[in-house]
């Protein structure tokens, strides 16, 4: 069995990612009464390894954590529920961070190939280049998550509107 990961890649099943996934949420701020016994997990885990191989198409991460949600909750732990879409979203929040530090470490390791032919009066090699550039990262990151409502970026990565250099911020 197959698996979309969010990058668009197929990698092999692991169900072992499920059973993880669900100890975490697990673990956090539920209460004992609350908690899923791990024999419950695994049979939670082995349950939906069952149901995914039945479907004969791959699924993506997203429909498969959507499918470890519902048997939690048909499992009766609505608390344990609660917490793993709480464990997802924090999951989610990270993914988000982690696009700046990536695009910061192909600056800082010189493989940004768009940094390289952006200014060739400018040597991408060059701490306080880098620097500059860094802070233009932060500042696309910061304005794409915090400061720009959702539909406009959705409509700028569509190409419905365009943003030059809306990242230059005076105050």
């Amino acid at each position: 069995m197959k698996v979309i990961k969010r990058n668009g890649t197929e990698v092999d099943f692991d169900s072992n990612k499920i059973y993880c996934a669900v100890s975490k949420a697990n673990k956090n701020d539920v209460t004992d009464i609350d908690r899923m016994p791990d024999e419950k997990i695994h049979e939670l885990t082995n349950k939906i390894t069952e149901r995914i191989s039945k479907i004969n198409r791959t699924l993506n991460v997203e429909e498969i954590q959507d499918m470890v949600e519902n048997e939690i909750i048909n499992f009766g732990y609505i608390n344990l529920s609660k917490e793993y879409i709480k464990y997802r979203y924090k999951r989610a929040l990270l993914r988000q961070n982690n696009t700046t530090d990536d695009n910061i470490l192909t600056l800082i390791e010189g493989e940004n190939e768009d940094i390289k032919e952006e200014n060739s009066n400018k040597n991408p090699m060059i701490v306080s280049v880098q620097r500059d550039y860094m802070a233009g990262e932060v500042s696309k990151d910061l304005t794409r998550r915090v400061f720009l409502p959702k539909e406009i970026t959705e409509a700028h990565d569509k190409g419905i509107i365009h943003f030059h250099k809306s990242l230059s911020w005076k105050f």
